[in-house]
């Protein structure tokens, strides 16, 4: 399997978090997203919307959107809860991640760290969408240690992705004590470097 995927990005942590929790093998290609790599006609077979994360198994099927990789590729796995409704209330997060949180914290930050834009070039609104979004994971997390049920889902791993990097965004998580002790906790389940 291979990995389509730009460090900065993510929702390709996403998937290289689930692939390294499971470990699961894959080969990581760096695609430049600041050269067009992605609107290239080799890349555009494979993913016509042209966005990465995108993987290519090896029998030769693609598969794009970083929430419905990380579904398929830890699908049997401590990752996805057993149980109907748990598994519904773990889409809910995955829905919401990526219409609500992602499209500011993910946002601000790629245009406060990667574009390095002053902030008066950036959308004001951006800074009050993520700090309702924060603010509802952490109501959220006030009295549980993860998103759905007592342990580690594919939730936490969408929602971390760029709640850790939020910082470089202008989001300050000393703000949001529940969802700072979350992050390390997340980060310590999956072996990372704070």
């Amino acid at each position: 399997m291979t990995i389509y995927g730009n460090a900065i990005s993510g929702n390709c942590h996403k998937v290289k978090f689930v692939c390294d929790r499971l470990g699961i093998p894959y080969r990581w290609v760096e695609v430049d997203l600041s050269k067009g790599e992605t609107r290239t006609s080799a890349f555009l077979a494979m993913n016509p919307a042209g966005q990465v994360p995108t993987v290519m198994f090896d029998d030769g099927r693609p598969l794009a959107q970083s929430n419905a990789i990380m579904q398929y590729l830890a699908e049997g796995s401590d990752l996805i809860p057993t149980d109907a409704f748990d598994r519904a209330l773990m889409n809910q997060w995955l829905f919401w991640e990526q219409y609500s949180h992602e499209t500011a914290i993910a946002v601000r930050r790629y245009y406060a760290h990667i574009l390095k834009k002053p902030d008066g070039e950036i959308d004001p609104s951006l800074i009050e969408k993520g700090k309702r979004a924060l603010g509802v994971m952490e109501g959220h997390l006030a009295a549980r240690q993860y998103f759905v049920g007592e342990k580690l889902t594919l939730a936490d791993l969408a929602l971390v992705a760029y709640t850790r990097l939020s910082h470089e965004a202008g989001f300050d998580l000393a703000e949001f004590p529940a969802v700072k002790d979350w992050v390390r906790r997340i980060e310590r389940d999956l072996g990372l470097n704070s």
